[in-house]
């Protein structure tokens, strides 16, 4: 039986091609996507376990006491460092200041994800180097001048020792001098972050809570001393609010933080890989069914000889098992550069990874289980078709026999159509997209299911209008399309899955996006705005020096407070200038004035009825967060922009410090007013002034733009990893027609027997071809486009955008493929033969 499946592949081996690119693309996806996961996770686990390799046990603020905010913990300082390192098992102990430092490229942009930005103190030791970053070029920094930074950082920076870096810390940036390259194993680093290294009292001054206090403390335990009786020896002498914490408890909860996003990204990969075998198992089964229909005789040969239908049943599953193995394994080569692609895409290598493990298990056996089981599966109802045909099939010399009726098909698609869409029009009330996902998938498989039927019934309404248009082309490419319903459903659903899914994600983003353009363009409440990016903070000075610009008519900083009122409500207020606010944004006092706002606190007129106040009022709250008391009497009734609602306070009452080392409220934005005519000059004005890439400087236009920025990503990564789907759709309409040339012969030569020449051949299967693929075009974007707006219904305030421009685009794409897949078929069917084609009927 080998033998037979062998040389049977071999003589259809070029009909065999194309279902096993589909399965090898499908198997190097979810293949890659598993390596390039247990890469991230194998790199993650040895920076953890290389990070600081003297922290034997981590004392910082204990989690479970910051629940009310009332009262901060005790100082990691000098002292407790000291009383530390008396400690018996105590071989040494380090103080750590750690926060965020950004690094500023070439280029002007700030390297690496803003999330994964660190900055530290190094601590030189014997000779001048510090055991956790091992110095490979120059020495450690030992003025506020100067920094160190890890080598991948520098690297991608282009930055040498004796060079001057822009860094940004504490909102403002600053130029330094590189004086030290280390090699550091960090997370942060992993995903393609960077490490600033700072002298002990410059990190102290940046990041720690107060002067002279650290954000963690740890101890290195003396040979023969275990973590967990160090740790029992520095709880014992700790105060209130401190937790000692080894360092395997520290691991454990690192890997735990980490393995969400992880796992997340692992499951978006994996889906997508899930679609492209999905649309690859109909390429795969709309390939054996054909060829079982055109070696109707060859198996009935078989069953005439002696075969029996598990002999055939057998063969048939014998030949899927080899396509699906040798998809598999090429599959699996191929994934390797998926999962370098992947790394490349996400950032996952620019910092020190950990090399692929090609030979790992789980990969490998994703790789060899799907491609097996999906060839498998796929080719499991043609090979119990071929097993059912009977021997007397080998005497007949024409087609085989009619297929089964269509109608028990058609009723079940209508039915599960029918329930798709009443679930989808139900998902839309919700916000639950888990809902959404499961009512759009009912639909689709409807749509599947009816397909054939949705297949006769549109050829049979363009006919008559085909037929005039291109003649007898379009009656002889429309007969073809609707000979066998099954086969050109199958090859339009390839097309129909991938394109409701783009369809989908493009109106919803396009929904959502515009949906976030008007929220920001509203949320501007002045003519300029200056806020951080994220991660990022915004120096308390910032205000004062735009005020000095000759085109800032009014500048106010704002400051985010919640006030803990008696009785356990809170109050979201919002901390402005009190001279300029009532000229930046447009606020109409109703009762009260602005001018008293110094010595008091103004709220809007809504959440005074909702509490009860009035002018005069006197409102005691408590600041969350620095536990504050304040009490202030209301000075003014107001309706504004959410922006600045509920409540406004002066500045004054909240003592925003000005030092970056006190720690307190921190300003959120500054909000400019221009001079009539001057937005655009003072906007450049004030970039220049502050000359920091970590701040934006928008109007409203480009606070709309800023807002939709993050779903242009998103679609071209959704768009990127869709193609494959689209790709494999596009391998299964060149298959079609291919199959079909194979077996049209002897309708072909007849064709050009009585005089239609080769290129009207041609132009009658690049006409069916493009016919099937405008049907799944319009049934993937129809059907998309109603998922999409079933998903933003259920968002509030989102409007409905149809993106008109993109989904033609779509209807377009989709002619382009019908056309250029049947390009080779076409080529193939002008050049039979007409002698050897009104002889024979098959290849």
């Amino acid at each position: 039986m080998l033998r037979t499946a062998l040389r049977s592949l071999r003589a259809h081996r070029r009909r065999f091609l194309l279902p096993a690119l589909a399965v090898l693309l499908g198997v190097a996806f979810t293949s890659g996507a598993l390596l390039y996961t247990q890469s991230v996770r194998t790199a993650l686990t040895q920076a953890q376990t290389a990070a600081q390799p003297d922290a034997s046990v981590t004392v910082r603020p204990d989690p479970s006491a910051e629940d009310t905010g009332k009262a901060t913990a005790p100082a990691l300082d000098e002292r407790l460092l000291k009383r530390l390192r008396t400690l018996p098992d105590a071989a040494a102990a380090r103080g750590t200041a750690e926060g965020t430092a950004f690094v500023v490229g070439p280029d002007g942009e700030l390297v690496g994800p803003r999330q994964a930005a660190g900055g530290t103190n190094f601590v030189a030791v014997r000779g001048g180097s510090d055991p956790r970053y091992p110095l490979i070029a120059g020495r450690g920094p030992r003025t506020a001048g100067e920094i160190a930074l890890d080598e991948s950082t520098a690297r991608r920076a282009g930055h040498h020792v004796g060079d001057d870096v822009r860094i940004v810390v504490r909102g403002r940036a600053r130029t330094v001098r590189l004086v030290g390259i280390v090699t550091a194993h960090d997370p942060r680093l992993v995903s393609g972050g960077t490490l600033t290294l700072f002298d002990t009292g410059t990190a102290q001054r940046w990041f720690a809570p107060a002067p002279d206090a650290y954000t963690a403390l740890t101890l290195t335990a003396r040979d023969g001393a275990s973590e967990q009786r160090l740790a029992r020896e520095a709880a014992a002498v700790l105060p209130d609010g401190l937790r000692a914490v080894t360092r395997q408890d520290l691991k454990a909860e690192q890997e735990a933080a980490s393995g969400g996003d992880e796992d997340k990204l692992t499951g978006i990969l994996l889906s997508f890989g899930a679609i492209a075998l999905l649309v690859a198992t109909f390429l795969v089964a709309n390939t054996f069914t054909m060829l079982s229909a055109a070696r109707a005789r060859e198996h009935a040969l078989l069953r005439a000889v002696g075969a029996s239908r598990r002999y055939v049943l057998r063969l048939v599953l014998t030949e899927a098992l080899l396509i699906g193995t040798l998809a598999a394994v090429l599959g699996h080569l191929l994934g390797i550069g998926v999962a370098t692609a992947l790394g490349r895409l996400f950032g996952a290598t620019d910092g020190p990874g950990a090399p692929l493990q090609v030979l790992a298990p789980l990969p490998l056996a994703a790789a060899f289980g799907v491609g097996i089981v999906v060839t498998l599966l796929a080719a499991y109802v043609p090979a119990r078709r071929a097993a059912a045909v009977p021997p007397v099939a080998a005497l007949r010399s024409g087609e085989p026999p009619t297929p089964a009726s269509l109608r028990r098909r058609h009723l079940a698609g209508a039915a599960v159509t029918v329930l798709g869409v009443l679930l989808v029009v139900a998902a839309s009330g919700t916000d639950d997209l888990s809902f959404v996902t499961a009512a759009g998938a009912v639909l689709l498989l409807g749509l599947i299911i009816l397909t054939p039927a949705v297949a006769l019934g549109a050829t049979g309404l363009i006919r008559r209008p085909l037929t005039r248009l291109t003649g007898i082309h379009g009656t002889l490419a429309v007969e073809n399309a609707r000979r066998n319903p099954r086969r050109t459903a199958a090859t339009a659903t390839m097309l129909m899955i991938s394109l409701a899914l783009i369809s989908a994600v493009t109106v919803a983003a396009a929904s959502l996006s515009k949906a976030s353009a008007v929220e920001a363009e509203h949320a501007m409440v002045a003519d300029l705005r200056v806020t951080p990016v994220d991660y990022a903070e915004l120096d308390t000075g910032a205000a004062a020096r735009i005020a000095r610009l000759k085109d800032a008519v009014a500048v106010t900083p704002t400051v985010s407070a919640y006030l803990e009122l008696p009785g356990g409500d809170y109050l979201d207020a919002t901390a402005v200038d009190p001279r300029t606010v009532g000229r930046v944004a447009q606020l109409s006092v109703h009762e009260g004035s602005l001018d008293r706002l110094g010595s008091g606190i103004a709220i809007t007129r809504a959440e005074a009825r909702a509490h009860g106040w009035h002018l005069g009022s006197r409102i005691t709250g408590t600041v969350e967060g620095t536990g504050e008391k304040i009490v202030l009497p209301v000075v003014a009734l107001y309706d504004g922009p959410e922006a600045l609602a509920p409540a406004l306070l002066p500045l004054g009452a909240l003592h925003v410090p000005t030092d970056p080392a006190v720690q307190g409220p921190r300003t959120e934005s500054v909000l400019v007013k221009a001079a009539p005519g001057r937005t655009a000059a003072l906007r450049e004005d004030i970039r220049a002034t502050l000359d920091n890439p970590a701040l934006l400087v928008q109007d409203r236009a480009e606070a709309g733009r800023e807002a939709v920025r993050p779903f242009t990503p998103l679609l071209n990564i959704v768009y990127a990893l869709m193609s494959l789907a689209v790709l494999i759709g596009s391998l299964g309409v060149v298959n079609t027609m291919a199959m079909a040339v194979f077996e049209r012969v002897r309708e072909i030569g007849t064709l050009r027997a009585i005089g239609l020449e080769r290129g009207r051949v041609a132009a009658v299967l690049r006409l069916e071809s493009l016919l099937i693929s405008l049907l799944g075009a319009a049934l993937g974007v129809l059907s998309g486009t109603a998922i999409g707006l079933a998903a933003v219904a259920g968002q509030e305030g989102a409007p409905f955008v149809l993106p008109w421009g993109r989904l033609a685009l779509f209807f377009a794409l989709a002619a382009a493929v019908g056309v250029l897949a049947a390009t080779w078929p076409a080529r193939q069917a002008a050049r039979v033969p007409v002698l050897r084609a009104v002889q024979t009927d098959t290849e």
